[in-house]
């Protein structure tokens, strides 16, 4: 694949560097410095793979054993102070029991982009923030690497980031469905208030919570889905790519699609 001058730019920050002379060839490197993108030259459109025809999820129901206290018309209802409330005060599940704090979520709350990820790992449990830690500072090379952040910024140069699960499973093991059922309405309303034009979905939980499938990421990935007529595109999450080196070059064309997407509409 023959990558532009900017697109070439834009992997660096990720932590994705291409040999010179076989650019079928990516040489991954997790420690490179993120490079800053020249600002004079405007260069040629990069080259991505096209948009296909997309696929909508199924419509969502509510989960029926929920927190009594916080029915689905409650929670659909709350502003983001009443939800922040709800969230810190739930004992709905089990892993109330176990959390140092809950972890809500963070940044710009009507960014135009919003990324879902899994649970809370060890980290996010302790600084009550998700996407901390070694994964958190790759997600954020990847947002850096397309011009946005999770703090201060425009709302489209902005992202919302929050998760399916609120609380951290013990010894960070797989989320349960009963525990994906009692949360799924805090993060339903995070999206309705957020109101984003496009969806990352990070992860196999938040896949399934999302567009309710079962089907591996790799099947789900490379097109366009549909989230109550948000776009969604599904990507791995920074956790998998730390594991799965080469796979950061497939995230990049995740990347790249949901920019062509947001520009589309």
């Amino acid at each position: 694949m023959n990558w532009s001058t900017r697109q070439e730019a834009m992997l660096e920050a990720m932590g994705l560097r291409l040999w010179q002379r076989q650019p079928k060839v990516i040489e991954v490197l997790d420690e490179a410095p993120a490079p800053r993108v020249p600002a004079k030259a405007s260069p040629p459109a990069p080259t991505r793979a096209p948009i296909v025809a997309p696929t909508v999820a199924p419509a969502l129901e509510r989960p029926v054993n929920l927190p009594p206290s916080q029915p689905p018309s409650t929670v659909s209802s709350l502003d983001w102070t009443g939800l922040r409330e709800a969230v810190s005060g739930c004992q709905a599940c089990k892993l109330c029991e176990g959390r140092t704090q809950t972890v809500f979520g963070v940044g710009h709350e009507r960014a135009h982009w919003m990324v879902v990820g899994e649970a809370p790992g060890e980290q996010e449990d302790l600084q009550g923030e998700p996407f901390v830690g070694t994964a958190g500072r790759l997600l954020d090379s990847m947002l850096r690497a397309i011009s946005l952040s999770r703090g201060a910024a425009a709302p489209e140069q902005s992202v919302y980031i929050a998760n399916t699960l609120k609380c951290r499973p013990p010894r960070n093991r797989n989320p349960e469905p009963e525990e994906l059922a009692r949360c799924e309405p805090f993060l339903l309303r995070q999206i309705e208030l957020v109101q984003p034009r496009i969806i990352l979905a990070m992860g196999r939980f938040a896949v399934q919570s999302l567009l309710r499938s079962s089907e591996p990421i790799g099947r789900l990935r490379g097109r366009v889905h549909h989230f109550h007529g948000v776009p969604l595109i599904v990507t791995y999450h920074p956790a998998y790519l730390l594991r799965n080196l080469t796979d950061k070059a497939r995230a990049w064309e995740d990347l790249c699609l949901a920019l062509d997407t947001l520009q589309s509409t």
